[in-house]
Formats: structure tokens, sequence, C-alpha cells
């Protein structure tokens, strides 16, 4: 994945877009770069590595270097970026938040029609660079767009700094989000909106699919009106979301408090307590536990001071082990009880088995697992969803090539809550890690807490559902 941040104002807007750019970290751990514009010196940038330290280490330093009234900035955990470019649309950088499936299909295109590639990272083009060369064919920025939108396959959403202030483009079917923010004498346009309280912008606007809006420091204009489909990723609110953030006009630790509260009135269970998975399974803990009508205990918290989210690192082993470092039991909430603990999603299910078995180590009576998305069954051809290279890493199609044979057999049949081949891959799921019972959030459930209808939410991941 990765996130955005980009503003222009009357002032100053390098402290903006420092800590707006920051506000993103959690959706990143790979690079991070910042570009500012200042008139008469022209475009500043800087790129960091982020994989053995933060954000705020890396650019700190560097803060007296940038200049101007304008920037943008970016984690990513793709290819360095911003890149900034020369062309007849005048000088301008760009981020993106994207997957392309036919880079190398566009890639080939570019260099037939004698384009050519200077950023490349690890052998490879960088996907920003061909998306800037997409806009330079353009007669203009909108046009420019346009033609990303239509060329690629998969999705991307960007921002662009000009010499006259910054444009922000949304994906053509808005499975990422942009949300624009507004203050006296500035706006900021971002991936997350919890970028914007502290900085003093107010919601101004959630740019739609396919919109293209240029701001100003004194206003904002509409280059390009919205798509009328949408198809926004539903695990935005599941697991990627920071719980203040909203999208669409939904809030993120609203939805996960919801689909917790409507599972725990439907739960028959019996259980002493709930608990949640930090940091993304907490806001659904808290609703099923209120739902249910049971306590919420802390039976295991997170060590935030250190350590980032488990799903980043690329490497296997490096991804397990920060998993299993980063949450410690509480064995005296733990002896004795029957705990049910709440998560966001169970992916590859490799740290599973290890967790479940120390906290009945640590005494506890009975594990419950309740998760707030149906199994994923199919890999996401849209966004930058996890770092799996093959469907064969989900653990639901681990599962259903044992029983079948084959990972992609029936997957209809196993995507159907409560059909008799669905019951059968969870409780293998459940036996396989030892848990006392499993269950999953149904989709009906899901989409009712996030509160938009099911043709504006991508549930591709789960039903096999997709709009291209």
């Amino acid at each position: 994945m990765g996130g955005f941040f980009g503003t222009v104002s009357k002032a100053e807007c390098v402290t903006d877009l420092f800590y707006g750019t920051d506000y993103n970290s959690h959706l990143g751990t790979k690079r991070g770069g910042l570009a500012t514009y200042a008139q008469g010196e022209g475009f500043m940038r800087s790129i960091h590595n982020l994989e053995s330290s933060y954000f705020r280490t890396k650019f700190e330093s560097e803060l007296p270097k940038f200049k101007g009234n304008s920037g943008i900035g970016i984690i990513s955990d793709t290819d360095p970026q911003p890149i900034v470019i020369n062309s007849h649309l005048g000088k301008f950088a760009i981020v993106t938040v994207a997957k392309i499936n036919n880079i190398t299909e566009l890639e080939r295109d570019l260099l037939a029609a004698n384009m050519h590639f200077s950023e490349m990272s690890l052998g490879k083009t960088n996907q920003t660079e061909l998306i800037a060369l997409l806009i330079v064919q353009g007669k203009n920025f909108v046009d420019g767009i346009e033609n990303v939108f239509n060329k690629i396959k998969g999705s991307c959403s960007m921002l662009i700094l000009t010499e006259d202030g910054i444009i922000a483009a949304r994906d053509k079917w808005g499975r990422t989000p942009i949300v624009i923010g507004k203050k006296e004498g500035a706006y900021a346009a971002t991936s997350e909106s919890s970028s914007l309280p502290n900085l003093d912008y107010e919601i101004e606007k959630y740019v739609g699919p396919g919109e293209i809006i240029r701001l100003r420091a004194d206003g904002m204009e509409q280059m390009r009106k919205p798509n009328e489909g949408m198809q926004i990723c539903s695990f935005l609110w599941v697991y990627y979301g920071f719980p203040v953030s909203c999208y669409e006009g939904r809030n993120v630790e609203e939805v996960r408090f919801m689909s917790g509260y409507k599972m725990g009135q439907k739960d028959d269970s019996e259980v002493d307590c709930a608990c949640g998975i930090p940091d993304s399974g907490v806001g659904m803990a808290l609703g099923y536990a209120e739902g249910k009508g049971i306590p919420y205990h802390r039976a295991i918290a997170k060590y935030t001071p250190t350590w980032p989210r488990s799903f980043t690192p690329a490497n296997q082993e490096m991804r397990s082990l920060v998993a299993k470092m980063k949450l410690i039991p509480n064995r005296a909430m733990l002896e004795g009880k029957r705990v049910l603990f709440c998560d966001d999603s169970i992916v590859r299910g490799t740290q599973l088995r290890d967790n479940v078995k120390i906290l009945f180590d640590y005494g506890a009576k009975e594990i419950h697992m309740r998760i707030a998305c149906p199994p994923l069954i199919y890999g996401c051809p849209f966004i930058g969803f996890t770092s799996s290279k093959s469907d064969l890493e989900l653990i639901t199609r681990r599962m259903i090539k044992e029983i079948e044979g084959d990972e992609n057999k029936n997957l209809e049949k196993y995507a159907t809550t409560d059909s008799p081949e669905y019951k059968k891959m969870v409780q293998m799921i459940a036996d396989r890690f030892g848990l006392s019972s499993l269950k999953f959030n149904t989709l009906e459930t899901l989409v009712e807490a996030i509160g938009l209808p099911k043709c504006k939410v991508c549930t591709h991941c789960f039903d096999g559902s997709s709009s291209f």
C-alpha cells in the first residue's frame, strides 16, 4: 500500500507537509519521499529508505533545505518517489498510490514509442515514472491522467505538484481514497483524513472516483467530474485505515465497532470476556463486547514503541518474528478464562498457531476467535493488498487444496457463508490452529457496518466480484 499528503498554502508549507506525510506511516514501511516547490528556486526532492528507521528520523534533519508554499509527500511500499519531470506540460513532481498489473506491456509500448526510463528500482521500471510518462502523452494534465486511467490495469491515485499548485486525481474506480482538507490560507490532499485535525484542517471534500481537483492556496477547482461507479476497497475499514480516519464519510473505528457489535448480538458462544488483537482488532472487540453484553479485557497488549505492523516486511521469517515480538500476553487476564479474541482478518495464518499455543500456555481455558471480515478467498488484483506472490499464500486456498486437490476448485462454494464447503474450510482452519471456535463475519454484516451500497464497495477478495 502507501499513503500521500500534499499541501499548498499562502505561508511556508514544510511543517504541515512533514507531519501530514508522517501521519500516513501506518500504510507503508519501505520508502518515504518529499518534494516542495519554491518560486525562484524550483523543485526540491528527497527520498529515503524506511526499512530500518521511521519517516520522522530520516527527514527531520533535512527539513531546512525544503522551501516553498506547496509540497507533496509519500509513504510507499513500492518504488522510490516522488519523481520530478520536465515535459511539454511543464515541470512537475508526482507521487502515486498504485498497482499496475500490465506494467511490462506498458513499458514495451513506451519504449517502442522512443520513450526511456531513468528511474530503475532493483532492475525494474519505477511505476511512478511510468505513470508520469503516460501523463505527458496527453495534451494537458486532464488528458494525460485520463490516459493513465485508460491504459493501466489495476489502480492509481496520485498527487501532482506543479509550479501552480497541486493536482489530486483519484483512481477511476475510487479503490483508494483522497480527502481534501481546508484551513485559513491553505488546502491539503491526503490518503488519510487522520492527517488533518492536528494540523488544523477540516475535511472539505471526499474526492470522487476518477475526479481531478486542482488546489491553490486561495481555492479549489474541479478539473474533471467524478465517475458514477465506485469500488472503494472494503479492507480499508477492516485493516488498513487508522481508527480516526474517514472514507466516503464513514469512520473507520465506527465501522469496526458496528461490525463487532452486530456479530456479538448474533453469537451464541459462552465466553467470559472479549479482547481485541492490537491494533485493528480492538474496535471490533469493543463492539462485540457491547453487543454480546460481556466485559472487554485487555488480555494481550502491543508493545508500541518499536514494533511496526507485521504485514509489512517482505521476508516471511521476519514478518513472523515481528508478529510474535510486538504482542505480549497477560497471564493475569488469561488464566482460567474463556477468552474470545477479535482480529481484522486471517491472511496467511503463519503466526496464529504459535500465538494460540502461547495463550493456552498462559492458562487460558478456551480460546475463541472472531474475524471482522469474511474469509479471504481471492488475491487482490487492484491494490497492493499484501506482499503475497501467490494465492496459495492464503490460508483458505491451502485448505481448499487439501480438500479438493486443486486450490482453484469450487471457490464460489467456499466463499458462500454456511455452505457445506465453507463450514468444512472454517473448521479445518480452527482445528489447524487449536482454536476452541472460529467464526468469520458475513459479507452482508460487513457491508451493512460500512454503510455504503454493496455496488460501491469492492469485496473481490471475499466473493470474487470485480469491476474493471
